[in-house]
């Protein structure tokens, strides 16, 4: 059973309304495919973030809901309607991720940086946020993401590196930092972010040096939520955070150097994205 601080009512009317001009649009959200119960509220914001290389990844991370399957190949008209429809709705501030896309050479890199110069092209006035997967730490692939000029490049570490055998299958903690490392080393000037789960089994003390290890990669932002499973088949929450716990990490991030953090029981990556630059 839940506690109290996460019976969040979320807007379904505003969610509703913008999932079907979306579909119409022929373009997709992480909003709905991982669940996200900020949704409507991100979207009465102005902000959105939206999914693209398709719905299928090459990952298989036991706390997310995108499907893993065999994917399709990439769609190159893809970027150009993601762009029509940040214009459409007038969106003051968009976060591009993906599935991971381990098939590709590029691992999908191409496809955000035309996304990304897309968005620029339409509406120049909207800030625009990338979150990647790790590549395969390839620099040519980071390259080219980097070259498109995004104002933040994010890449999330998700949880602690004593939990990535069972929670993070095919990823790696210290490839994780790496892009993170890499890409600030490409782009001093851009702003870097990641972020982490708690609730599934981490110590405070994991917590603490996720964050050490992400300043000393010179990350600028940090995001920190509560895991709450998709489905019974998911990775189980081991427990629920309580608000008081998350402001002792921010109030622990602040001192440690991060620029910005959101922190909260409802927080997610993407959430009030916005906010940070």
């Amino acid at each position: 059973m839940k506690p109290e601080w996460l019976n969040k009512k979320i807007d379904l009317k505003i969610y509703s309304e913008m999932k079907g001009q979306l579909r119409q649009l022929g373009v997709e959200t992480v909003c709905e495919q991982a669940m996200c119960p900020n949704a409507g509220e991100c979207f009465g914001q102005g902000v959105a973030t939206f999914l693209i290389l398709g719905r299928h990844c090459t990952r298989a991370c036991s706390f997310c809901n995108v499907d893993k399957s065999v994917p399709l190949p990439p769609d190159k008209d893809e970027p150009g309607r993601v762009a029509e429809a940040v214009l459409k709705f007038g969106l003051k501030h968009v976060v591009v991720t993906s599935v991971t896309r381990d098939d590709l050479p590029d691992g999908g890199a191409g496809i955000f940086a035309d996304t990304v110069l897309s968005i620029h092209k339409k509406s120049p006035d909207t800030t625009i946020e990338v979150l990647v997967p790790d590549f395969k730490l390839s620099l040519s692939a980071l390259e080219t993401v980097i070259r498109s000029a995004p104002d933040i490049f994010a890449h999330n570490v998700e949880t602690v590196p004593s939990l990535y055998n069972v929670v993070r299958q095919g990823s790696d903690y210290g490839r994780s930092l790496e892009v993170l490392k890499i890409a600030k080393e490409m782009l001093p000037k851009m702003k870097t972010k990641s972020g982490i789960m708690l609730g599934l089994g981490e110590s405070e003390g994991e917590v603490l040096q996720v964050m050490r290890d992400l300043r000393s990669v010179a990350c600028d932002f940090l995001s920190i939520g509560q895991y709450l499973a998709p489905s019974l088949r998911h990775y189980p929450v081991k427990e629920h955070i309580p608000p008081e716990r998350f402001r002792y990490f921010k109030e622990k991030g602040i001192m440690l150097g991060f620029l910005h953090i959101e922190s909260g029981p409802y927080v997610r990556s993407s959430y009030m994205a916005g906010m940070y630059l």
